[in-house]
């Protein structure tokens, strides 16, 4: 690796340092804003606790792709689920994002990350399909430990993410726990306003 690679790839990584401080909508248990690099660590610590159930998956694979996820978001931030126009491809405008966020980096490394992005954003792999699953599951877990606004809308979790959920049976078990904690929490909530 010569000189103005290893530049290029600081550059990036100075860049994407931006995810330790972009927050998100969810709140931690102490009522602050999750970042994004917060989520992305317990997706990956996620993957890992998961592992044996799913010995089809390269874990390597998996493992990459919840790291590279939100990447995007570096330049862009993160727009809530639900603020997302149906009309606008959030996923275009991420994936530009994304390409120039890459471009301090060699033409390999680039390649590579796009590529796992792209099946990620599709789903079009068993890792890409479980890392999607365990995207939606990590973020109704935060919206549910989390010291939430008094007007936060806990029913939308309730929806959020069924496609990429309902598939595998323990992804659709954990579904069903954090579906009826959610539940609790909205009833909880709609009683408070």
């Amino acid at each position: 690796m010569n000189a103005g690679e290893l530049d290029g790839i600081l550059e990036f990584l100075r860049h994407a340092e931006r995810l330790k401080v972009l927050t998100r909508t969810a709140f931690t248990t102490e009522g602050e804003r999750e970042s994004v690099a917060a989520h992305t660590w317990r997706l990956c610590l996620m993957s890992l606790v998961f592992e044996e159930n799913f010995p089809e998956v390269d874990h390597s694979k998996l493992v990459k792709m919840c790291i590279i996820h939100d990447l995007g978001e570096a330049i862009g931030g993160d727009i809530p689920a639900i603020e997302q126009d149906v009309g606008n491809s959030k996923s275009a405008q991420e994936r530009e994002d994304l390409l120039t966020l890459l471009k301090p980096l060699p033409e390999q490394v680039r390649k590579h990350i796009t590529e796992l992005w792209d099946e990620y954003e599709e789903a079009a792999s068993p890792e890409a399909k479980l890392a999607k699953g365990l995207d939606k599951l990590e973020t109704i877990l935060q919206h549910n430990q989390g010291k939430n606004p008094p007007d936060f809308d806990y029913r939308f979790n309730l929806k959020y993410g069924n496609n990429y959920t309902a598939e595998d049976p323990l992804i659709a078990s954990i579904r069903a726990i954090l579906d009826r904690e959610t539940e609790k929490h909205a009833i909880e909530s709609e009683k408070n306003l």
